[in-house]
């Protein structure tokens, strides 16, 4: 009864995850290009040619660069915004909603929304920065797209001020009354007791946040000036993450194979990158279960 209960998962992991990761890796070692109609076997060659792609590597950093900003900045700033809600202030619920509003818009919405914001001529961002005498900027051109892409990354930190708003409500409360008898103040107490018995949910939105920034790709592609199946190579320098690129090699130049080995990469990547932060969560996250357990 128990495989009968656990075949829908496994015919669904073998047929959208295992098959897709085969065929991608099978893809990565041939040179299938849609527009010439062409596949032959090539090994390594598209790993090899990955190592001189100039464009590859620039959205690699530029992807690398954007998850180490927008990761700690959205996990600092959701723990921010549930230390602050969980204090007993009237109007508390109010403010979780609103909070917590941003994250349940369609992320199209609200691209298209942040588009509208930071537009040249008649963004509300520029007529702020023309009340301080700031010449008018063309946020989604160039590097500056930049910005008002750390500013979409953060727009859902509610979600994560729930997640830690959740971790913060499981910390024992007695322990607050002893560091309080210990002659500990706020900053100490939650230094010591609450950092580290939230830890554990401090490290999946950690290992959960790089996942998904080294996957961005909806965002950049939305806040592009012209996103139109033509001008997929004209996407501005700034907001040329990785995963742009893989999208450009598919579907704008048809380059099948190159494209299935760079999303190996990523793949690859991302699992070392995974596998990093649990080696470094055996010093610095606290556990009360498993090896080493109830020692940070």
């Amino acid at each position: 009864m128990f495989y009968v209960f656990v075949l829908p998962w496994v015919l669904g992991f073998l047929a959208l995850t295992a098959f897709p990761l085969a065929y991608a890796f099978w893809l990565s070692l041939t040179n299938a290009d849609v527009l010439a109609q062409d596949s032959d076997f090539v090994g390594a060659a598209n790993y090899a040619d990955l190592l001189d792609d100039a464009q590859a590597g620039h959205a690699l950093v530029l992807t690398a660069l954007f998850t180490l900003t927008t990761v700690p900045a959205s996990i600092l700033g959701g723990l921010v915004l549930a230390v602050l809600v969980q204090r007993p202030l009237p109007g508390r619920t109010l403010y979780r909603t609103v909070f917590f509003l941003p994250a349940v818009i369609p992320p199209v919405a609200t691209a298209i929304a942040f588009k509208a914001l930071f537009a040249r001529d008649t963004g509300a961002v520029n007529g702020v920065l023309a009340l301080a005498g700031v010449d008018a900027v063309t946020w989604t051109n160039g590097v500056h797209m930049a910005a008002p892409l750390f500013c979409l990354a953060l727009w859902g930190v509610g979600s994560l001020m729930m997640i830690s708003l959740a971790a913060l409500h499981d910390v024992p409360r007695e322990l607050f009354d002893a560091a309080r008898v210990d002659g500990a103040g706020a900053p100490r107490t939650f230094l010591a007791v609450t950092l580290p018995l939230i830890s554990p949910v401090l490290l999946f939105q950690v290992i959960t946040g790089v996942a998904s920034g080294l996957q961005t790709f909806l965002p950049a592609l939305l806040l592009s000036p012209d996103v139109s199946a033509g001008a997929l190579t004209t996407i501005p320098r700034g907001g040329y993450l990785y995963m742009i690129h893989v999208y450009v090699t598919y579907f704008a130049e048809g380059r099948f194979g190159y494209a299935s080995a760079m999303l190996w990469v990523l793949f690859l990547l991302t699992l070392a990158c995974t596998g990093l932060l649990f080696r470094l969560s055996r010093r610095f996250v606290f556990t009360l279960v498993g090896p080493g357990g109830g020692r940070p």
